[in-house]
């Protein structure tokens, strides 16, 4: 049924993430990255997505298939990129950011292989 929607306010040792759709078949997010901060190197089983840089300067990580190493890909304000699951990336402000995410709904879908903040190889917030 249409209706409005329980907006999430969810804070992260980054910066914080607003959930402002949550279905069984997609989720909506806008993640603020604070500066000099980072997201874990990460991937995920299951999980797709898609961000847009709404503003900010940031550097993202990709770690291609057949690539030996992440690459920055040097995405700009206006700009988005396509993660398929399996695939390492993060995501480094170098300005405070703001992130649109679009995805598939499995939000605990988080294989962390490294972390800034101790939360290696969880799931948790």
């Amino acid at each position: 049924m249409s209706s409005y929607v329980d907006v999430r306010h969810v804070p992260k040792p980054w910066g914080h993430e607003t959930i402002w759709a949550h279905t069984d078949r997609y989720v909506g997010k806008i993640l603020h990255i604070k500066a000099g901060h980072a997201l874990s190197v990460q991937y995920h089983e299951r999980k797709d997505e898609t961000v847009y840089l709404l503003q900010g300067e940031m550097k993202y990580w990709v770690q291609r298939p057949g690539e030996p190493e992440l690459q920055d890909q040097a995405l700009v304000a206006g700009q988005s990129f396509h993660i398929t699951p399996g695939t390492i990336h993060y995501l480094e402000a170098v300005t405070d950011c703001d992130v649109l995410e679009a995805s598939t709904p499995e939000l605990d879908d988080v294989v962390r292989i490294k972390d800034r903040y101790g939360r290696e190889g969880t799931s948790a917030p």
